[in-house]
């Protein structure tokens, strides 16, 4: 199994200047081949584009060798992803446009890494970059890990951070031969719910989460109604700030997760298929919409898999419909088994706190997905594409 992880190296560049015109060159760039592919009217792949665009890149916008070909994969992805957004009737075809804050190295090729200094390649050639070393960093610069694509990034303050792309194959059971699972439910009254096979449960952040939104919405709305252009920009500082937390609470609560399942010594974890969660029809009340559409779903369940990945552990996706009203004693399927916070079955009286019924189903269908792929011939079920976010 592929573990990816994304270390943030914070660097010391007394000739910022040329970092600048460095990331603004390579955007121009990328701007370049942005119209390029737009006026095309669909994407192409990237060897394709190359031979289009590359020498314009080279001569007219002095970009180097491997600045060129890492710009041309670069908008080739973003483009692909708009094709299939645009499929789906996600967005319309629209020309992409990027703004100087970031751009993409290959190790071996346009960086390296040597001690506590790194090597760019600029404008004016390779420039060695000293960057802070940090306790919790020096595991993945022991030798044990492959150094993939990264990218230099550019905060507001205008310092400069190299976000190392770090890979290395990790051992897991497959989920055919697995025999412990773990259920996650994720919510709003629990930021998660977990129950193993042998029935053993926790519960994760309860209403801390939906507190703190709650608090968040409370104050946008205040500032909102006023319209000035102070509230924008405090609007503006409210939404990075609100979306820093919830990161960081996911964050730990997906740690917390995964040592509870290292500490069950648990093979799988499965997940709800959440993908196409807000576009349901059953819109929520209003009260409860703001909530519904802006919680962090996704990215709390990619922090899980990923986290699990470095111990081992695999992950599976599976259906959630219904899995908050099934009992799972008795695999009664009713909308009034439920009320609020308790379930209750309707047939055989079976009750239970609702998050870990859900829990619990969650892990009933991980485990019979284990037996499907045992009676398919299959070892391992593919992986959901993540997006280290």
């Amino acid at each position: 199994m592929l573990t990816t992880k994304t270390v943030i190296l914070k660097m010391d560049c007394p000739d910022s200047d040329l970092l600048d015109r460095t990331v603004q060159t390579y955007t121009e760039g990328m701007n370049y081949v942005s119209a390029v592919v737009y006026n095309l009217g669909k994407p192409k792949g990237s060897t394709a584009l190359q031979k289009i665009v590359y020498p314009a890149l080279r001569e007219e916008i002095g970009l180097k060798s491997q600045m060129s070909c890492n710009v041309v994969r670069q908008v080739a992805g973003t483009y692909r992803t708009l094709q299939e957004q645009v499929r789906t009737k996600k967005t319309e075809w629209q020309q992409v446009t990027y703004a100087p804050t970031s751009m993409t190295f290959s190790f071996g090729r346009d960086f390296s890494l040597d001690g506590d200094k790194i090597g760019l390649t600029t404008l004016e050639g390779r420039k060695k970059y000293r960057f802070f070393r940090y306790p919790h960093m020096i595991q993945y610069l022991d030798g044990t890990w492959k150094f993939g694509a990264s990218k230099l990034v550019k905060h507001k303050d205008g310092t400069y951070y190299f976000h190392l792309c770090c890979e290395r194959e990790t051992e897991s059971r497959e989920v055919a031969e697995s025999s412990t699972f773990m259920g996650v439910d994720v919510g709003q009254n629990f930021l998660a719910v977990a129950s193993t096979t042998d029935k053993k449960c926790r519960f994760f952040c309860g209403g801390k989460a939906k507190d703190l939104r709650n608090i968040y919405s409370t104050m946008r709305k205040r500032l909102q109604s006023k319209g000035t252009r102070s509230a924008k920009r405090m609007l503006k500082h409210l939404s990075g700030r609100e979306r820093r937390l919830m990161t960081d609470m996911n964050h730990r609560v997906s740690k917390e997760i995964v040592w509870f399942a290292v500490q069950n010594r648990v093979d799988v974890i499965g997940l709800e298929d959440l993908s196409g969660i807000r576009d349901r029809p059953d819109t929520p009340p209003k009260k409860r919409r703001y909530t519904h559409h802006s919680w962090a779903f996704f990215e709390l369940q990619s922090f899980i898999e990923y986290k699990a990945r470095e111990k081992g552990i695999s992950t599976v996706y599976v259906d959630p419909a219904y899995t908050s009203q099934t009992c799972p004693r008795c695999n009664h399927i009713s909308k009034d088994n439920r009320n609020g916070r308790s379930f209750v079955c309707e047939c055989c009286r079976h009750s239970l706190h609702a998050d870990l019924i859900g829990a619990r189903n969650i892990e009933s269908r991980a485990r019979t997905y284990r037996y499907t792929l045992e009676v398919q011939g299959c070892s391992q079920p593919p992986g959901r594409e993540l997006s280290t976010r």
